[in-house]
């Protein structure tokens, strides 16, 4: 296991802020050169500390208003796979996140929809209408504070 020093965390910082910046802006902010830059980037992607490049998009500027938070138990755990029904919802594209969790519900899910009715719509004849599904609770996202995280 590698350990990583306090300019390892800043370029991580800096990179879950803005993932486009280049090396040489990377150093310029954590103080190092930008070959220098370069070759801790490389090394915490061999690592799997970095992985990919991500783009978030604005829901809402693109006509989803409504984000609600679906917590799904299956009703019948031995009848369904787990696989097919994480297959299943994966397939419905206002689910944007699917999450296998510990505790009163199995899943966990993020639901993106135009308003409360397109909500509605979905959670009836998509959501309602996967193999297994059993109790169901929802929350309807009012505001969301989008954090750095433990870096």
């Amino acid at each position: 296991m590698s350990v990583w020093d306090n300019i390892d965390y800043e370029i991580l910082r800096e990179l879950t802020i803005d993932a486009s910046k280049s090396a040489g802006a990377l150093g310029r902010q954590v103080g190092l050169s930008q070959p220098a830059t370069w070759r801790r980037i490389k090394l915490l992607k061999k690592a799997g500390v970095l992985v990919g490049r991500r783009i978030d998009l604005d829901a809402e500027a693109l006509g989803f208003g409504v984000t609600v938070f679906l917590g799904i138990k299956l009703a019948t755990k031995g009848r369904v796979s787990l696989e097919d029904f994480e297959r299943a919802v994966t397939a419905i594209p206002e689910v944007q996140t699917v999450q296998h969790v510990l505790g009163l519900y199995d899943y966990r899910l993020r639901v993106v929809a135009r308003d409360i009715s397109d909500f509605e719509r979905v959670l009836r004849r998509r959501i309602m209408a996967l193999p297994g599904v059993g109790d169901v609770e929802a929350n309807v996202l009012l505001s969301e504070e989008r954090l750095a995280g433990p870096i």
